[in-house]
């Protein structure tokens, strides 16, 4: 409990601090925003400040702060500190750098910064990986809440031969095509309050009953309690990798440029996104510390995150509570996948110069980035260990891209002489994850399990995927900082 305490006064006092230093050295000034100068009635809207806020804490609060934390905290109570510390440095700094960075671009989306700041070819592979995750957000957040409308409120069979659970997805499906395709503030801007009320309420009861029902439990934990991974997985790099939106999200970047376009001044965004991601890091506090105290009276280690859902809800909020605290967990993927949708209907536009006031191009837009996400979604369903595997990909690729955001960001700060480290350490530090991950985890390129009994080390350890870790991120550095004294006099888009 003292180590979940000094993680929420980290998350709070850090989040305060450190965010007035990032806003200070980004220096958000008076000047017009793309929602003034570029308005057009679609996606250039200005909205309120709070709704704002609510859209990006709804936008980037997928099922990762929540399924993420319930496995991350068998790795022991170290989670209680390494996500808020994260949170701080890592994933709200991303969130708000790439926030601002588009609105001083006009609004641009991801990719068509990382073209400017990065270089053309690097544009070209990110946006495929980009493309690539948003469709398995897409996949994700479609499967995660279809599943837990149909066993936990419906109390019907979600297997694959259920003809309700696929009735069930195909009506999340049309609100992402109705979301996806009319403007911004007619569909999203009305509805997220509603959802976001169901979220709020149920982080917050979470919390409650953690403090009031999880006291005790958590009181006589040491930090012997779980001394390992169950399944022996390692904290360096599976964690991060585990966790993912809890800390820092790449995903973050795609539906913090869709709010670039809403923001009415410079100014709000330190609350918009700095602010909303600390937030998503306290939700993700809340839900390691219910899993945690179940794990702590005995509920089985591998039980699916899924499932412990539904036992943390009923646990700490009882059966009316637990009904409106799933509500919010199915909210959240719903909320993420909309705008994933959206995200992509942007970024094609934005790459094939597509007008979306044309309604005919817009609808046609809209309709084809759904066929890949259906095949992903009945892969998911239908295949041996298909979601499991989905997971796997969506963890890595989503905390990949994120490192090219935060070397973009990096060189913007560098040219425009700027502190460049708020962006370059963590962008260097996640380069290390990533790369260790990949090389060792068996969905990567498995160097110790393959080449181990080969060359005489342990299968398990990391020593291999370590240092080619290292050298990625000695490498990213040096073409951080090389990029950025290239582009010290790089004009805006």
């Amino acid at each position: 409990m003292i180590t979940f305490i000094i993680g929420l006064f980290i998350l709070i006092l850090g989040g305060f601090f450190y965010g007035k230093l990032i806003e200070r050295v980004f220096a958000p000034d008076d000047r017009a925003t793309p929602a003034i100068s570029q308005a057009d009635g679609v996606d250039f809207v200005v909205m309120p400040k709070w709704k704002n806020q609510l859209i990006e804490l709804l936008n980037i609060a997928g099922t990762g702060p929540v399924l993420g934390p319930i496995q991350g905290i068998l790795f022991g109570p170290l989670a209680f500190i390494t996500i808020p510390i994260g949170c701080v440095l890592a994933g709200a700094a991303h969130d708000y750098l790439n926030g601002m960075i588009s609105i001083r671009n006009g609004g641009a989306q991801m990719p068509r910064m990382i073209g400017q700041y990065l270089g053309t070819k690097i544009k070209h592979f990110y946006t495929l990986v980009l493309w690539l995750l948003l469709f398995l957000v897409g996949g994700v957040f479609i499967y995660t809440p279809g599943d837990l409308i149909t066993k936990d409120i419906l109390k019907q069979d979600a297997s694959p031969q259920s003809l309700t659970v696929w009735i069930v997805y195909g009506g999340i499906f049309v609100y992402y095509l109705i979301a996806a395709f009319f403007p911004i503030d007619k569909i999203i801007g009305r509805v997220y309050p509603i959802f976001g009320a169901f979220l709020i309420l149920s982080a917050i009861g979470i919390f409650i009953g953690v403090l009031k029902n999880g006291g005790v439990n958590l009181v006589n934990l040491s930090w012997e309690t779980l001394p390992q991974h169950p399944l022996g997985q390692k904290f360096v790099p599976v964690f991060f990798i585990t966790v993912a939106c809890g800390i820092l999200s790449g995903f973050h970047g795609t539906q913090s440029t869709l709010i670039s376009r809403t923001m009415s001044k410079e100014k709000e965004g330190r609350g918009t996104f700095y602010n909303m991601m600390i937030v998503e890091g306290f939700i993700a506090m809340c839900w390691a510390a219910g899993a945690m105290i179940l794990f702590n009276q005995g509920v089985d280690l591998t039980t699916g995150a899924t499932a412990m859902v539904g036992l943390i809800s009923q646990q700490f909020l009882g059966p009316i509570g637990a009904y409106f605290a799933i509500l919010g967990v199915i909210v959240l993927p719903i909320t993420s996948g909309d705008t994933a949708f959206r995200s992509l209907r942007l970024m094609m536009a934005e790459t094939f110069n597509i007008d979306q006031t044309n309604l005919k191009k817009r609808l046609l837009t809209t309709l084809i980035i759904f066929i890949p996400a259906i095949v992903i979604l009945v892969f998911a369903k239908t295949a041996p260990n298909g979601f499991n595997l989905l997971w796997q990909y969506f963890g890595f690729t989503n905390q990949f891209v994120a490192i090219f955001a935060l070397a973009m960001a990096a060189v913007y700060l560098m040219s425009k002489q700027k502190f460049v480290w708020i962006a370059l350490i963590p962008g260097m530090f996640y380069t290390f994850i990533v790369i260790s991950y990949i090389c060792h985890a068996p969905i990567g390129l498995g160097l110790e399990p393959r080449l181990g009994p080969i060359i005489g080390i342990d299968p398990n350890s990391y020593i291999l995927s370590y240092a080619i870790g290292a050298a990625a991120a000695i490498f990213y550095m040096v073409f951080v900082l090389k990029q950025g004294r290239r582009d010290l006099n790089t004009p805006q888009l």
